[in-house]
């Protein structure tokens, strides 16, 4: 399988929200950011089976952007997996009943994402793949999702996403 990890985009600040972390919605500046990923990633060819969202707010606001312009035909499941506080070990467990041949774009948070990536890597949850807001990485993984098997196919910072997806827009008015 192929595993999308994507970390959710800019949302308010804790400081400046009244609500609970959980509801923190994405910024408009954070909705804008997402959708030109979202087009960078169209722009790749990325073409997800299964999308998989955190419950929190900032997460499945962006898992719905990213749908929106990706893989509309897509539903998207919520998944306690991707919660901040999840592991590597319950998001391997939870990604071995997709099948084998599936691409899976999972929407979360940091630091899950970046020791999932290290889990899946090195063998061992670490923080050496740290994630920005936005940023995607594509690991292939075998049918087990164990510690260690994993291959980095990239690891692209928003930036990188989004003028991928304005030169994909740019050709097209050519």
């Amino acid at each position: 399988m192929d595993c999308l990890l994507m970390r959710h985009g800019i949302a308010v600040e804790m400081e400046e929200w009244s609500g609970l972390d959980d509801t923190r919605p994405l910024t408009e500046e954070g909705k804008k950011k997402v959708r030109q990923v979202a087009k960078g990633l169209a722009a790749m060819g990325v073409a997800p089976t299964h999308l998989f969202t955190s419950p929190l707010t900032r997460a499945q606001e962006t898992a719905k952007l990213v749908r929106t312009i990706l893989c509309p035909a897509v539903t998207i499941t919520l998944c306690k997996a991707l919660e901040p506080g999840s592991s590597p070990q319950f998001l391997s467990t939870f990604l071995r009943t997709v099948p084998d041949h599936s691409v899976v774009l999972c929407v979360g948070h940091e630091p899950l994402l970046g020791a999932t990536a290290g889990y899946w890597l090195n063998g061992h949850a670490s923080q050496r793949y740290p994630m920005k807001k936005a940023g995607v990485g594509l690991i292939h993984l075998p049918s087990t999702a164990c510690a260690g098997e994993g291959f980095l196919r990239w690891w692209c910072t928003p930036t990188q996403l989004r003028v991928l997806g304005q030169a994909g827009k740019d050709k097209d008015n050519d």
